[in-house]
């Protein structure tokens, strides 16, 4: 009699535990949405500045001294207890500039600029790493143990941006694509260059929420994209007197500011930039997050 109430209280146990472990994987069905908000800093791998030796791919070649500050606003919906889809709306500032290199051929070549990067983007993310800790219920008298989530995360997508190179000449700015400084729309095999493209974020983030609803969280991502002209330099030379005649002074200046003129560095032809590598920028953000509640239609309650 003794045994059988004893396998009776096993399976009742076992039970309760399943159906408790049940409730905990379900839990965040009940906060499918998420926003959002973050600042950071944005930083740039392209033609312009760089190491203090000839132009290389990659980090080697990040100029950390020209990070600017970055906000975005992200707005995320779980698919399944791991994985979600996240939006966001960004924005950043990116830059180069020849003079911060001691390398020989690019501190001559002396060119830079500077321009703000507006993204949208919906990325596919999915929670590698996943810690949960809090009660179910609330019952009297009963303490419950602190309620946490931590996640870690990695993530890839689409998006789209919006950039406008300017140059800098005797402390005014210029909007560089009119001036055609690589002989774009001057000469018949060089058109000017689309000012909004398309980007691939990938990246790598942590958050960690100290309630059901509130958390914090750091996010670094890098995009790939379709152009090398967010620097406004890419291939080679044109004629700059042929530039002045079409576009101005202004574009001609802009298209070859070199220091040493004596140098045939410069001459119609010559590498201006490396064509065979694309730009890239990227985002270190810190954030905070709020989890709304999904009620019966699944959509978020206020």
């Amino acid at each position: 009699m003794k045994k059988n109430l004893l396998l009776v209280l096993v399976f009742i146990f076992a039970l309760t535990s399943d159906s408790n472990a049940q409730r905990l994987r379900s839990r965040w069905k009940a906060y499918r949405y998420e926003w959002s908000a973050g600042v950071g800093a944005s930083n740039f791998l392209g033609d312009l500045g760089g190491a203090n030796q000839i132009g290389t791919n990659g980090f080697k070649d990040l100029e950390l001294s020209l990070t600017r500050p970055s906000l975005t606003l992200g707005l995320k919906y779980k698919i399944a207890e791991s994985f979600a889809l996240h939006s966001h709306v960004t924005y950043g500032q990116v830059r180069g500039d020849d003079k911060l290199t001691t390398e020989y051929f690019r501190n001559n070549r002396n060119l830079n600029f500077k321009s703000n990067i507006y993204e949208f983007n919906l990325n596919f993310e999915y929670a590698f790493l996943s810690s949960r800790q809090g009660g179910i219920y609330r019952l009297r008298g009963v303490k419950r143990s602190s309620s946490f989530e931590a996640q870690g995360y990695v993530f890839a997508g689409i998006g789209v941006f919006h950039f406008n190179p300017k140059g800098q000449w005797n402390d005014k700015w210029y909007e560089l694509q009119p001036l055609g400084t690589e002989g774009q729309g001057i000469s018949e095999g060089r058109k000017k260059y689309n000012r909004t493209q398309v980007c691939i974020p990938i990246g790598v983030g942590a958050r960690y929420f100290f309630n059901r609803r509130m958390g914090v969280g750091v996010e670094f991502g890098i995009r790939k994209t379709f152009t090398d002209y967010i620097d406004d330099v890419s291939k080679t030379y044109y004629d700059k007197n042929a530039i002045s005649q079409a576009n101005g002074t202004v574009a001609g200046y802009l298209s070859d500011p070199s220091l040493n003129s004596g140098t045939t560095q410069t001459l119609l032809g010559n590498q201006r930039g490396d064509a065979t590598d694309n730009d890239s920028y990227m985002f270190l953000m810190f954030s905070f997050h709020y989890k709304l509640r999904t009620g019966r239609t699944n959509f978020p309650v206020f």
